[in-house]
Parts: structure tokens; sequence; C-alpha cells
């Protein structure tokens, strides 16, 4: 009989974590495209703004176009902003977990050589 309860016990957390984890992968990756849009793709506030929002649809992450917040600084783009997502940690149980996010990159403002290929949209 304890060798079950243990095993349930087991089951529970290694269920939570696996929700944890995979939850914290997206917003790794969430984190990674924005930095990568605000340091070769966007080019205005508008281009970073809907970068963020799309990569939030691309990923899963309930973000409001409100919940963030950016500000340019020469060549030094940064954004700043948080979500809540609640996970489900166990079987009926979900807890609110707050991602925050503060993204600092460094604008490639270097012109192109001349005579490369020109640059493509996705």
């Amino acid at each position: 009989m304890k060798l079950i309860i243990k095993l349930a016990i087991l089951a529970a957390i290694l269920n939570a974590a696996f929700r944890i984890g995979g939850e914290y992968v997206a917003y790794y990756q969430f984190r990674d495209t924005i930095r990568e849009a605000a340091m070769f793709t966007a080019r205005t506030d508008d281009e970073l703004g809907q970068a963020v929002m799309e990569s939030a649809t691309t990923f899963d992450v309930p973000l409001a176009p409100d919940g963030f917040t950016m500000r340019r600084d020469g060549r030094e783009a940064l954004v700043t902003g948080s979500y809540t997502k609640p996970i489900e940690l166990f079987p009926g149980y979900k807890y609110d977990w707050k991602f925050p996010f503060t993204i600092q990159a460094y604008v490639n403002t270097i012109p192109p050589l001349a005579g490369a290929p020109p640059k493509t949209k996705k």
C-alpha cells in the first residue's frame, strides 16, 4: 500500500514538473524571438510591437497589447513586460504562474555590403 501511495505522489510531482517545464520552454522561445526581432527585423516601435504580439500568438502566451513597454535609446532596444498563465499543477488545481521578461538588445544598424542580395521578409 505504501508503494502505491509513493508512486502516486511521484506521478503527481512528475506531472507538475512536466507542465511547468513545457511552459518555461515556450517562455524562453518567446523571449528569444523578441530579442531577434529587436536586433534584426524591427526597425520601428510599431514593427517591434507587432513582432511581440505575433510571438505571443505563436507561443500561446496570454499577453495583452498593453502588457509590455518598449523603449529605444540609440542602438539599444528595451522591451519589458509580464504575463500570467494558469498552469494545471495537479489534476483539478491550477496555479497562476507569473512570467516577467526584460529584453535588452542592441540593434544592428550596419548596412549590408554593396552587391549583397536583398533581404526578404518571411
